[in-house]
């Protein structure tokens, strides 16, 4: 197990740290969480992974819905255009509702709309000029590598039809007289006529037509456009016999990435819909909610690149549900289809709905695997002046490391002496220390003093300084579920193989998972060229 130091050394936030705003709550802005990947510096092979909450003004936004065919010449993808279509129908209503235009390009088939009030709008907006060719754009060598998969064969996964079926957008995908519809030059031309800056676009496939088409990402971010892809409503053609060999979804997620790095940020529905981003029923992926606000460790850094090893080596469908400075976790829709939480939340009161999402999931008895300030996760009141009150809407949960984690934290050791680890030598053939070494390692993180533990509490690990020994790692049922807990999480412990290899176990064996080995991926063939876009 190789430790996630690169990622580390790299990783960068970028946390606005403003609650929800009045005007986001009566439908004035578009509050957004956008996800991206930055160069680093230091290094132009290494990705810093960027978060960025932003306000867009819903009359200068569109929505383009990209080819989202009533069948295509292939069951597979077809089936899951037709999976994913109500979930954009929502999308796009919620947004409709908020003022923002929506544009429907089903490539090909526009003039099945011809005489509709929407296709009427897309060709009465005047012909304005322009220093971009409206064109297809293929792969750009000058800004990006290849693609991260081999889409080589067309993608498609299963025999194919002859021809293009498609006559239409599927009906799934309501199209209101408020609506335009194109998939030419005439969006442009509307764009320009609303004054429209924002562009959100979704659709299929993403690593063809919805990076290729002239309404596609690579000509909106050429005509200057401020782009984002909803990462969750869109789906690539991908055959998972090809390289580098992994699930169909895992594929969409690298072409999804590669996009965050070379051409645009990426949103999920989450943000306008407030329900869990949307998953194809075929991903049967285990679902990690990482939900992280610590501005003593570095958690906002270290967890979301964790994640990322989560989804490369271990297959995991990831969700990072920040706090971005106040009392505000965004996302906690996301627990309600969650396989295993993961927390790191240090002294944070949270608006009441929020923290309810959480109760919830507890009560649920689904896995909770907790790391260091989890265990003052909830209790803010006590790091202010006698007094405080929590701000107005905001709930506590003092006793969360008692009633739930089994602990009884009650301060901390000398930061400058760290802590010595060593497991327990009775429970070292246990799943969730498979793998470790039975020597002792160091952590620079200060001694967390929490015994004594709940007595159904099982204890793994346990952690020294000077001449003080307290549990450091252990685990206990609560509410049916398995719940492990580690006083590790300082950001040099990430740069530990060791922790990183039990923070994996832990993770898994909460789920009742086998414990895994790192997955690989291999190296891409050299006989793929640049992948030329299959239009």
């Amino acid at each position: 197990m190789r430790s996630i130091v690169p990622w580390i050394f790299f990783g960068s936030l970028i946390l606005p740290g403003t609650l929800a705003s009045a005007a986001d709550a009566d439908g004035t802005v578009l509050r957004l969480q956008m996800r991206s990947r930055e160069k680093a510096p230091e290094d132009g092979d290494l990705y810093r992974i960027v978060y960025k909450t932003v306000e867009w003004d819903p009359k200068k936004t569109a929505i383009i819905i990209c080819d989202m065919w009533d069948t295509l010449c292939c069951k597979i993808p077809a089936d899951r255009v037709a999976e994913i279509a109500p979930r954009m129908n929502e999308f796009v209503a919620a947004a409709r509702q908020r003022g923002v235009l929506i544009i429907h390009a089903p490539s090909g088939n526009v003039d099945f709309y011809d005489g509709t009030p929407a296709r009427k709008r897309a060709l009465d907006a005047p012909k304005v000029g322009n220093k971009v060719p409206l064109k297809w754009n293929d792969l750009d060598p000058e800004r990006e590598p290849p693609l991260p998969i081999d889409d080589s064969d067309g993608g498609w996964e299963g025999p194919r039809l002859a021809g293009r079926p498609q006559t239409r957008q599927i009906a799934s995908i309501e199209i209101k007289d408020v609506d335009a519809v194109d998939a030419g030059p005439q969006i442009y031309y509307l764009l320009q006529q609303r004054g429209i800056e924002n562009v959100m676009l979704m659709g299929v496939h993403t690593n063809m037509c919805v990076l290729g088409r002239p309404f596609g990402i690579r000509q909106m971010v050429y005509l200057g456009k401020n782009a984002v892809l909803v990462r969750d409503l869109t789906d690539s053609l991908y055959n998972p016999q090809r390289w580098p060999q992994v699930s169909h979804f895992q594929g969409t997620e690298r072409v999804i990435e590669h996009i965050e790095k070379f051409w645009c940020p990426t949103i999920t529905s989450t943000d306008l819909l407030d329900k869990p981003a949307f998953r194809f029923e075929g991903d049967k992926r285990p679902r990690v909610a990482i939900v992280v606000s610590d501005d003593h460790y570095h958690a906002d850094k270290t967890l979301p690149l964790f994640a990322q090893m989560l989804r490369d080596r271990y297959g995991c469908d990831c969700a990072v549900l920040h706090g971005e400075g106040e009392a505000d976790i965004r996302h906690t829709a996301e627990l309600q289809t969650a396989d295993c939480l993961v927390l790191y939340v240090r002294r944070l009161a949270l608006p009441k709905k929020q923290l309810d999402r959480i109760r919830a999931y507890v009560a649920s008895g689904r896995p909770v695997v907790a790391l260091r300030t989890a265990s003052h996760a909830f209790a803010a009141r006590s790091t202010y002046p006698e007094g405080y009150q929590s701000p107005d809407g905001c709930d506590e949960w003092p006793g969360f490391d008692a009633e739930v984690l089994g602990g009884n934290y009650h301060g901390h050791g000398p930061n400058q002496l760290g802590s010595d680890v060593a497991m327990v030598p009775e429970q070292a053939r246990h799943p969730i220390l498979a793998g470790l070494s039975p020597q002792t390692w160091h952590s620079t993180g200060s001694l967390y003093y929490t015994a004594p533990l709940k007595e159904d509490a099982l204890v793994l690990m346990n952690g020294s300084a000077g001449n003080r020994t307290e549990p450091l790692t252990w685990f206990r049922t609560h509410q049916a579920g398995r719940v492990t807990y580690t006083g590790l999480g300082h950001p040099e412990d990430f740069k530990q193989p060791e922790f990183c290899k039990l923070l994996v176990n832990m993770i898994f064996w909460s789920m009742d998972r086998p414990v895994p080995q790192p997955d690989t991926i291999p190296p891409r063939p050299q006989n793929l060229g640049d992948d030329k876009a299959i239009k």
